[in-house]
């Protein structure tokens, strides 16, 4: 089967490739072809996280395994893409580059049968320009808007609290 997604840049232009690749490629294969179609020199670490219909970040399939004692994390290189990605998972999001932070939303379009004239990966279609810059994240937390302190609670006053302050 032949996979169809569009790769969207998060940001406020639009911004987005369209590739055709196998579903039975790696996601370290999809990582691969969004490098290159988004012309990144591929230095930087990256990951993919499944996502819900909401673009929720879910489960991390990272590049490299950087646990130490055995973790049991999932890599781009061992998953393949209808392992993470079918009708009704449709989503994922792929950071690449997490000092800047470059954010693509990609999704599942097409399920099709591939032409046996054509080579795959292949990107379809091009649109827009990537900025010299990643887009600015704004980080929100879930629930309330923050911790909130008590008006009375002096920071510097430690004879209420329950610790011995000269410990070390």
């Amino acid at each position: 089967m032949l996979y169809r997604f569009r790769v969207i840049l998060d940001a406020e232009e639009d911004v987005f490739r369209d590739i055709e690749i196998m579903a039975d490629n790696t996601l370290e294969d999809l990582h691969n072809v969004i490098l290159q179609s988004f012309g990144f020199d591929g230095t930087e670490m990256a990951s993919f996280y499944i996502s819900d219909d909401d673009w929720n970040q879910g489960e991390e399939i990272s590049q490299f395994d950087m646990e130490e004692g055995g973790s049991s994390i999932r890599l781009m290189n061992e998953t393949t893409l209808d392992d993470v990605v079918n009708e009704d998972q449709t989503k994922l999001i792929y950071v690449y580059d997490f000092l800047s932070m470059w954010t693509f939303l990609v999704e599942l379009a097409e399920i099709a049968e591939p032409d046996p004239q054509m080579d795959y990966p292949n990107l379809m279609f091009v649109h827009g320009q990537l900025p010299m810059t990643a887009p600015e994240k704004e980080f929100e937390a879930e629930g309330e808007e923050g911790l909130e302190l008590d008006e009375d609670f002096d920071v510097d006053d430690y004879d209420d609290l329950s610790f011995d302050e000269n410990w070390n």
